[in-house]
């Protein structure tokens, strides 16, 4: 985990100093807004997963001598086979195509999403076999 702490506190960096940058030399509001907020994205995931690094340590998958079964007591986020992720990005996409489109792409859109909000909340998933 500390791998990818490092890559995204670099990203956060490297926005800091681009919007920095940009905003001295620049007078456009948007593009100072969309690298502050890219910053302010990075630095969120950055500080999760320093935050995860500090809670948990290092993984099974960080250590090249790590064996498979090392990883059987650790949980996951969902489960191997689910289904949700894939529906709820699916729904919002939708959802942005009917801003966009018509009304009734939106109303699809959110039909889709529910049941994929569904699967994150009651972790659904296709059944182990």
């Amino acid at each position: 985990m500390r791998a990818e702490a490092w890559l995204f506190t670099g990203v956060a960096v490297f926005f800091a100093l681009t919007g920095g940058v940009y905003a001295a030399l620049s007078d456009d509001p948007a593009g100072i807004a969309a690298l502050m907020v890219s910053l302010l994205m990075s630095g969120l995931v950055a500080a999760f997963l320093w935050r995860q690094f500090g809670r948990d340590g290092e993984r099974p998958e960080d250590d090249e001598n790590a064996e498979v079964a090392e990883r059987g007591d650790r949980r996951f986020l969902f489960p191997a086979r689910s289904y949700a992720p894939v529906v709820a990005a699916a729904g919002t996409a939708l959802i942005g195509l009917g801003i966009v489109q018509g009304l009734w792409l939106t109303l699809i859109g959110f039909g889709l999403l529910a049941p994929g909000v569904f699967g994150f909340v009651f972790r659904g998933g296709a059944p182990d076999s």
